[in-house]
Formats: C-alpha cells, structure tokens, sequence
C-alpha cells in the first residue's frame, strides 16, 4: 500500500481531567537517572494548564509572568510512572475505554523501561547527544534572556521585520527570543518514502487546506529541512488524513480502520528502514492533520498517539489531546474563488451589527442552543442558517462587532480565523478546545470567550463591553492578524512559522539520552 520513492474510533471518548494532561515521551525511572527520555521543567506552562515538572539542569522561564493567579501545586508523580497518567472516570463505558488507554500507558512504561536497560551497555550515540547539546544551549539561552529581561539594562532583541510586543503575547520577549532561536537552529527532517497523492500532497483549498499548505512549504524549505537525519531535531511523517480519507475511504463500506493500516505500516517502514523512531520512542515525531479523523488516525499506533507531537485543528480535550507533547492549530477555509479581499474590515465606530453567526444550525451540540435563543429573536444579534441573498456572508463579518465562533461537531471553527481576518471580534462558543498557538498568544487580549450556559445572556455579556474595552479588543486582532496568515512563499511570524515555533517548543521541552 505504501511505496518508496527511493527503492520501491469515538464520540465515547472521555474527557481528560487536568490532572491527566500529561501522556508525553518521558521518564521511567528518573530519579536514578537510567532514563531514555526526561522531560525538563515544562518552558511554556498553559495558564489553564497544571503542568507537570521534574527535575531539570536547564529550568526555563514561563512566557506568562503576570498569573492573576497563583498555579495550583503539580500532583505527585508516582516514580513507576513519571509523567504517564492514568485515566480515571465513573461511568461503564468511561471505565472501558480508559481501561484500553492505561493498558497502553502501561506497554509504553513497560516499552521504555526495556530500552532504557537495553542502552545502558550500548555505546553512546555521539551524533544524537550533540543534537541534545544545541537544544540544551537553547534552553540556556531563552533561561537566561528571560532573567536578563527583568534587568533596566537589558537590551531589546534586533529584528529588521518585526518585534513582539504588548499583551496580545504571554510574554513577548520569551516568544521574541525562542522564535529568533528557532530560525537559527532548528532543524526537521522529512521522511522521502511515500508516494503523493497520499503522502507529501494534500488539500491546498476547502476547510482542510491547512494539511497541504504546510505540506508544500516545509518541502521547500531550506531554512528548516535538512537532508541529514542526524542533524535532525524534529521528523516530519508526511502524511495527508483527508488524502488517505479522500482516496481510500469506501463511503458505502465506510471501513475507518483504512487509516489504521495506512499510518501503521507507514511507521513501520520509517522505523524499520531508519534508527530515529526506535530511538525516541517517537516522541521527537510529529504529523499535521486538519480532518475530523485526525486524532483517530493516530490511534492506530499508540506511540504516535501518545508519545509523538500531534498538530492538530481538532485539539479536543475531551479525545486525549494533550497540550503539553500536541499543539493546537487553525483551522482555515480557503477558497478557490475569493473574489474579496481577505482582510480588514470597518473601523469599530462604524460597525452596525452587534453579532453575526452563519452557518448549519444541526451541526454539533452547541448550535442549536445557539439558533433557540437568537435566531429572529433580535436585530442586533443575527444568527442565520443561510445567509439570506442579499447579505455578503464576509461583508457581515467586516461591519458586525463581534463574530460568534460556536463548535460544531468538531471543537475547531474556521469562524475564528475568518473573524480576525475580518478585523471583528470573535466570540469563542466551544468546550474542550485547546486554542491554537495558545502557548504563546494571549486569546484573552483580543477574543471574548462565552460558556454554552451563557448563551442565553450572550447579549447582555456583549453590550457589557465598553466602547474603550471593544477598541482595543479590535486592535489586538489586527494586530494578531500576521500570525494566522497563509502566504506562499512563507514569511516570517506567519501561520507556517508559528506552526513550526510550536513543534520547536515541544521539542526543547524533550530530552533524548544517547
């Protein structure tokens, strides 16, 4: 099913508790130092997010300083264990399916303690320790820029195009640094094997654009792929879910498990033909999918679901994904026939509509509440099921104030996107999502966030935002606006490069002993 280039399931799921967020690549036995993986003191910690340390020679700072509140204490690890979690819930078929998940952890505590007595006798791997040597000077870098920054003295980081400020950003002087640390030296491999369409091709237009725009840049790019794996600190799998879907899936068969055999053998062939996987035990691997299907997809192999990076739109909670090894990314809608220009929009004392939503009203859990509460119940609020034919579905999103963004089936929206384009405020309407590039951008400095029992009062929570409060919400969008923008070729702090800065941050985040 898969050929060389060179020589030839579910709405079941639970929700992830926040104390079980940290399913990542890490150490079996760290306080004896045996391990084959460690994870430092976690650089990023999500504000949302208990994060779980260990002991680490290279503590970094957190890009968010300024916590309204204190982070609760991390949970004790149990020293079998690590940083492995185990999931935990009351129900029948919760009880089931978590059984399935500790059973996994388990193979993999099991599968890294092996290896990691395995290499106790082996020579150490020179080549992959210097690697960890560069990440390891990277991590003392962004460790001591953040302590230099609280001095008067400090000087402000160069950059002839642009530099972070204000608080549309965790910390932008942290992000400033690490991403001027990236373009230096981070480096990813792409595996070659695989044929397109399937692999090394996908959508460019539509809602799953995002797989082959990132495909088709990191290919070309010849800042960050090099041709020598063992300089690699990052190994792309190149593989498209929607292709795989699109060419494979029998709609009258509807066998979901063609992605299993897809991904699996895929793997196996990288990992038969190469030490790199086996290695890492995948945890320095990392795939992009768009699909609905993506976290599903890598299920078929569960070092790839629970150990490896997974960018996906579908950053869903609730199906295991785990922001401190996954990294949320936008979902964007683009268009073959966009005939209007993308971005911008009226300034704020100029838009007319309080709220504007468009979109199938039995689609998920959330929307319907949604269209029972303001669908022709108000003018200010204008929530459509199809936009009426002589009303521009973009043309409302530049004049209205704030753009709703509800989930749908899937907690990703391509609204919010389509919303900071529009240069309108997008109200966040979603449970269980992980935001994308959250690690690093404020969403609070330039979005309003809506629980589902509050849509009843959505107008009242609207109206309460005062015409100051509402201005400079509307100026961090257009602010934030270069950081989810598609160009071809790519440019500096745009979507593909804050894609990339967030593998880069899991990877500094991951230790590797040879």
């Amino acid at each position: 099913m898969i050929c060389s280039r060179s020589t030839n399931q579910s709405s079941t799921l639970i929700s992830v508790t926040l104390l079980a967020v940290a399913i990542v690549a890490a150490v079996s036995y760290a306080s004896t130092g045996l391990s084959l993986l460690s994870l430092p003191a976690s650089p990023w910690p999500w504000r949302h997010w208990p994060f779980i340390s260990s002991q680490s020679t290279f503590p970094i700072p957190s890009f968010n300083h300024h916590h309204d509140h204190p982070s609760p204490p991390p949970p004790p690890l149990n020293p079998n264990t690590a940083l492995y979690s185990m999931f935990n819930c009351d129900s029948d078929s919760c009880k089931k399916q978590n059984g399935k998940m500790n059973n996994e952890v388990s193979k993999l505590i099991k599968e890294l303690k092996n290896e990691t007595l395995l290499r106790r006798n082996k020579k150490r791997d020179k080549k992959l320790e210097q690697v960890e040597s560069e990440l390891a000077g990277a991590r003392v870098s962004i460790r001591d820029s953040g302590r230099s920054r609280n001095s008067s003295s400090s000087p402000r980081l160069y950059d002839p195009d642009y530099v972070p400020n204000g608080n549309i950003y965790r910390n932008p002087y942290l992000f400033h640094r690490s991403y001027l640390l990236m373009e230096k030296l981070f480096k990813v491999y792409i595996y070659e094997e695989g044929e397109p369409p399937l692999f090394h091709r996908g959508p460019t237009f539509d809602i799953y654009s995002m797989e082959g725009v990132f495909l088709n840049l990191i290919e070309k790019d010849t800042n960050f792929r090099i041709s020598d794996p063992d300089r690699a600190h990052a190994y792309f799998l190149p593989f498209s879910v929607t292709m795989i879907i699109n060419y494979l899936f029998d709609p009258i068969i509807r066998d979901k498990a063609v992605l299993e055999r897809v991904i699996g053998d895929y793997v196996h062939i990288v990992s038969s033909r190469y030490p790199y996987w086996n290695q890492s035990l995948g945890s320095n691997h990392f795939m992009l999918a768009c699909h609905d299907w993506g976290p599903r997809a890598t299920w078929s192999v569960h070092s790839l679901y629970f150990a490896s990076i997974r960018l996906l739109c579908n950053a869903n909670t609730s199906e295991f994904f785990n922001p401190r090894k996954d990294a949320s990314i936008p979902q964007i809608n683009l268009r073959r026939d966009e005939k209007t220009k993308i971005t911008g929009g009226l300034p704020a004392s100029n838009r007319t509509t309080l709220a504007f939503f468009a979109g199938s009203q039995f689609h998920g859990k959330i929307r319907p509440l949604l269209f029972q509460y303001w669908k022709d119940k108000d003018e200010d609020i204008r929530v459509y099921d199809r936009v009426p034919n002589n009303v521009s579905y973009h043309e409302m999103m530049k004049t209205s104030r704030f753009c709703l963004c509800p989930s749908g089936y899937e907690v990703a929206s391509p609204r919010i996107v389509e919303a900071i384009y529009a240069e309108c405020v997008p109200v966040l309407i979603s449970q269980h999502h992980v935001l994308p590039f959250s690690d690093v951008l404020n969403w609070d400095a330039f979005s309003v966030r809506v629980s589902v029992s509050e849509i009843p009062n959505l107008k009242k929570i609207l109206n309460g935002i005062s015409d100051d409060e509402y201005t400079r919400l509307q100026e961090n969008v257009k602010r934030v606006q270069r950081h989810f923008l598609v160009n071809n070729p790519a440019k500096r702090f745009d979507i593909y490069h804050m894609i990339l800065h967030s593998v880069w941050l899991r990877r500094l985040n991951l230790q590797i002993y040879g």
